[in-house]
């Protein structure tokens, strides 16, 4: 019997099993960034989810049509109500300081698509099949705006064309704010005196000064956010996706229109599950440049982080919850990854020593993956799946003096299978980058010393326990007492 896969549903707040239209084919749209910018760990905790869901897939047999966007065009800067006001993300980016080393906003939208891809493979986030911008598709989004007007879900101003959200019956089924719920909500919206309602978005801009615009039936200017992700999803993937993932704050308005246009566009139901990953938090706090914890990749990286350990990081916390990064928790992670790192070398040093002798991790290994993948077929439970991963490291290590040939090359196949799962054993790019040495350790003995140290703390002999606290610290391991017992890490230099 072919293995479920159950994710968290958005728009029925269930968990429930992923069907695919087609058998065994997922057909997959998630949501990318705007290019003004360089995307943060919070926009990279999202691209993440849709990674895992990817891996999962395939992971159980499944073929896998992702498309994720690029944005570069059509982003407004006030995007929390459904008809964004404001500047252009990009116009506006070319304004800044940082803008003034481009020429023009298609260079500078070229420099931040070729930094976020450059970032993505430096997570180890594997590719989609696509990946699509917007500015590739001006025609057919034209097309579909032409399309709403003719079918009476549209309708043109002075200003635009917008979308009449009291023509689609269903508006508001995702995130819940319905036409009279928002004619509730106490707030300005569009100063608009054409619009048949304050809440309707547009799906054109009219607007011949702008800086990226195209010649339509309603006069020169841009397409609205919302319609480009509609296009492009039902262009590469039909009319109903099997899955839709974003962060949470895609939910509305970006996903709830984009399910009014698609869905008014063809009849049909836009996607069968949606996926949103829960915001990042910086020590408690949400990022600001202004507090001083706002973080992209490349400023982790240029700080001598782990690129690896930044992805074990973001993984640590179920998606469907607000994740805290803090600089101890991806110290944390590095250390996760060094003792990844350190079966990897004792396996390929046991493979290349071609000792004889029965394979005696084939089965346990086995069994852990299987517990692993598991885990990640039941809502994408990486910290279960993550334990496990390092569970078959810790049996790898404990056999690495004198492992046969026929264990390593099972230790091998479990290390390759729960990277392809997961990521965090070695990078599928050649990024270019190298990782800081850590220090040589002999984990038996620093776990002789740890029962050493609990044994004097039961004797009441304190002093003797923390004389071996500070023989740890003195090699570089740091101790720390929990609940469930003690556990050691590799201290590392702060990144701030």
């Amino acid at each position: 019997m072919a293995q479920s896969f159950r994710l968290t549903d958005t728009l029925t707040g269930q968990v429930k099993n992923l069907s695919t239209v087609e058998p065994g084919h997922l057909k997959f749209y998630s949501c990318g960034p705007t290019v003004y910018s360089y995307a943060h760990i919070g926009n990279f905790r999202s691209f993440l989810t849709a990674d895992l869901i990817v891996r999962t897939a395939r992971a159980i047999g499944w073929r896998v049509t992702w498309v994720s966007n690029i944005t570069d065009v059509g982003h407004l800067t006030d995007d929390d109500v459904a008809d964004a006001q404001g500047e252009d993300k990009m116009e506006k980016a070319l304004r800044s300081k940082e803008g003034e080393q481009f020429h023009n906003v298609w260079e500078l939208s070229e420099y931040y698509t070729a930094a976020y891809i450059k970032d993505w493979q430096n997570l180890n986030l594997v590719e989609p099949e696509i990946r699509p911008k917007a500015t590739q598709h001006v025609r057919e989004q034209i097309v579909a705006v032409e399309e709403l007007i003719e079918k009476g879900h549209a309708y043109e101003t002075p200003t635009g064309v917008y979308f009449s959200i009291d023509s689609f019956a269903e508006y508001g089924k995702l995130s819940g704010n319905t036409p009279e719920n928002l004619r509730k909500a106490v707030r300005d919206v569009v100063v608009d005196d054409n619009k048949r309602e304050p809440a309707d978005f547009a799906v054109w801009k009219k607007d011949d000064k702008h800086l990226m615009q195209w010649f339509s039936p309603y006069g020169w200017g841009f397409p609205g956010w919302h319609i480009e992700c509609t296009v492009m999803a039902m262009k590469y993937l039909g009319e109903t996706l099997d899955l839709h993932s974003g962060g949470e704050d895609n939910r509305f308005p970006h996903h709830e229109c984009e399910i009014a246009q698609s869905e008014s566009l063809t009849g049909k139901p836009f996607s069968n599950h949606w996926v949103h990953t829960r915001f990042l938090l910086v020590d408690g706090e949400k990022m600001s440049k202004s507090k001083g914890n706002f973080y992209t990749v490349r400023d982790l990286l240029a700080k001598g982080a782990d690129p690896l350990a930044i992805r074990f990081a973001l993984m640590s916390t179920h998606f469907t919850k607000e994740l805290n990064f803090t600089i101890q928790g991806l110290a944390d992670a590095a250390a996760n990854i060094e003792r990844l790192r350190r079966a990897d070398a004792a396996v390929t040093a046991a493979i290349d020593a071609k000792r004889e002798g029965a394979d005696v991790l084939g089965e346990p290994l086995k069994e852990i993956y299987g517990q692993a993948l598991e885990a990640m077929c039941a809502d994408l439970n990486t910290s279960v799946s993550v334990a496990k991963a390092l569970e078959g490291a810790r049996v790898i290590q404990r056999e690495a003096e004198g492992m046969s040939a026929a264990s390593a090359a099972s230790a091998l196949n479990f290390l390759d299978r729960m990277n392809d799962l997961l990521g965090i054993v070695r990078s599928h790019y050649d990024t270019g980058l190298t990782t800081a040495a850590k220090p040589e350790v002999d984990e038996a003995m620093i776990e002789a010393k740890i029962a050493e140290r609990a044994a004097a703390k039961k004797a009441k002999d304190f002093a003797r326990a923390d004389a071996i606290r500070g023989e740890l610290d003195a090699i570089g391991i740091e101790l720390r007492d929990t609940p469930q017992g003690t556990s050691w890490a590799i201290k590392t230099v702060s990144i701030v």
